[in-house]
């Protein structure tokens, strides 16, 4: 079976059906890896585009983008090395209405066993078992 990587222009033109012309082509694409003839690898950075362009061009909100692309991640044919992350990162997003890269980032703080960050995102004060730490050093 052929494999190949997939960017992140192709998934968004097929989940926005945007332009059609390119949208037709995606939907192609992804039908062969439903007939099983290849299977595409997806990149974390190139999910976390697809989120980033979906909601700031598209005004998708979290609950329309993650099951869209956790649907899309769970097909047998689509390869991620750290696909389990991915849909608990996506999953974290929706449920937390947190940046995506930000869930992804605490998805493997908790994978890691590091609990403590860096940051003057407050998104993280809303994960349990993440500890936000202002870079000025008082803990939060």
């Amino acid at each position: 079976m052929k494999q190949a990587y997939v960017d992140s222009n192709v998934i968004i033109r097929f989940i926005t059906d945007d332009p059609p012309d390119m949208a037709t082509q995606a939907a192609a694409l992804f039908q062969q890896v439903d007939d099983g003839s290849l299977q595409l690898v997806v990149d974390s950075i190139s999910v976390a585009e697809s989120v980033w362009v979906l909601s700031s061009f598209y005004g998708f909100s979290p609950s329309q983008i993650a099951p869209i692309l956790s649907a899309f991640l769970s097909n047998d044919g689509i390869v991620a090395a750290d696909k389990d992350e991915l849909l608990s990162a996506l999953a974290l997003y929706q449920e937390k209405n947190v940046d995506f890269a930000d869930a992804l980032l605490a998805i493997r703080m908790m994978k890691s066993g590091i609990p403590d960050v860096y940051s003057f995102d407050r998104h993280f004060d809303r994960i349990e078992n993440v500890t936000r730490i202002d870079p000025g050093g008082v803990k939060k």
